[in-house]
């Protein structure tokens, strides 16, 4: 009995040892092999040629090189952050993009989508965004130094829920395409993204439902009515005096309506909102002395003037017809508010559309006008 526990501890004995042996031949490979890869690394930068494939980027971002280099030319997901984007069940994900392209998809936005750049844009956590807003303001009164102060009016709050809805797009490139060195994917893929959202969401700030999707502000109710008896969330307008166009005689004087109708605190910051093809008509006004009321920029990157305030063309913006509202006057970093999810999220689908590789971007947006007072709008009608 002695001797069948001493031939088990001998054995068991043996098994450590193997083992311990079989970890230390497997350590000094591993070092061996990682001082390999550096010592190559090291040549390869002395002549002047580019990193290994696996370790490019490496030494400056190595998240960034993994999701270019791994997830989206080949699909490696190892590493990898995953990311949950359905409210309903955690199964649909994807993958959270590096700053460095979510920040080149968000410099094309602004200067493809012209309502964006100039609305208030909110960063939000989460897909319920609440904004309260205060009417009427905190009403004062007057009393004697031993007059009775009795109580007053106090601010009414209304509560601003931005519509909102998951914008995506959906590029795909072949994996050849993928495998070519030379084929910079993260420049491709910014701009295929950039390029699908801005054509999207310049469209639904200006004309959106609100179904799935912001409100544009065109959608809101109008009325003539002054900012004094308006109800909360309708936007006045100003007619143009005549259906379908401008008045006859001195169609400028309408564009100074539309500007004063704005209060004076609005007008720092506010601009004209219009297509190209009513500002066309709009650059050709001249005042009594033959000057005309557009003013080129004088300097590089400033926009050019109308009445002394900048333009911006939006192609959403209706052409001019009958009872069209084709102008928008205002200060849309407090009429309008863009509320949008932190990131853009990246799917890499390489088996619907083979032998092409699907990359879903999504990104959760929503808008809405916060202050009916900040905008105004022209209506091309008599009255």
């Amino acid at each position: 009995m002695l001797d069948v526990k001493a031939d088990a501890l001998e054995e068991s004995f043996d098994a450590i040892l193997q083992a311990d042996k079989i970890a230390g031949i497997e350590g000094r490979i591993d070092a061996l092999d990682a001082a390999l890869k550096a010592q190559a690394q090291a040549q390869a930068e002395r002549a002047g040629r580019p990193a290994l494939d696996g370790a490019k980027g490496s030494a400056v971002d190595p998240a960034r090189a993994a999701f270019t280099e791994h997830y989206l030319r080949r699909g490696i997901d190892a590493g990898m952050e995953l990311k949950s984007f359905s409210g309903a069940t955690g199964a649909s994900g994807g993958y959270a993009v590096p700053r460095e392209i979510d920040q080149m998809i968000e410099v094309a936005l602004k200067a493809i989508s012209p309502i964006r750049a100039v609305a208030n844009v909110v960063r939000t956590g989460s897909a319920g965004y609440r904004k309260l807003v205060t009417t009427g303001g905190v009403v004062s009164g007057w009393a004697s130094e031993i007059g009775a102060r009795p109580e007053t009016g106090t601010p009414v709050f209304q509560e601003i829920a931005p519509p909102s809805g998951e914008l995506y797009a959906n590029p795909s490139a072949s994996q050849a395409m993928l495998d070519d060195a030379q084929f910079d994917v993260e420049s491709w893929l910014s701009g295929e993204i950039a390029q699908e959202f801005a054509k999207a969401e310049g469209a639904a700030f200006v004309n959106g439902n609100g179904t799935n999707k912001p409100k544009g502000f065109l959608t809101y109710a109008t009325t003539a009515e002054t900012d004094a008896v308006r109800a909360f969330g309708t936007l006045q307008y100003v007619a143009s005096g005549a259906a379908g166009g401008f008045a006859a005689t001195n169609p400028q004087d309408r564009l100074i309506d539309l500007v004063q109708a704005l209060k004076a605190p609005y007008r720092q910051g506010a601009a004209f909102v219009m297509n190209s093809a009513t500002l066309a008509r709009i650059r050709k006004f001249k005042t009594a002395d033959g000057a005309f009321l557009w003013q080129p920029s004088l300097a590089v990157g400033a926009p050019a003037t109308l009445l002394g305030y900048p333009v911006i063309e939006a192609e959403d913006m209706p052409d001019i017809a009958a009872d069209s509202l084709s102008v928008a006057f205002g200060n849309f970093a407090h009429g309008y508010v863009i509320a949008e999810r932190n990131e853009t999220s990246i799917l890499r689908d390489p088996y619907t559309n083979k032998p092409f590789v699907n990359f879903y971007a999504v990104k959760r947006i929503g808008g809405a006008v916060t202050n009916s007072e900040a905008i105004k709008l022209m209506k091309f009608a008599a009255s």
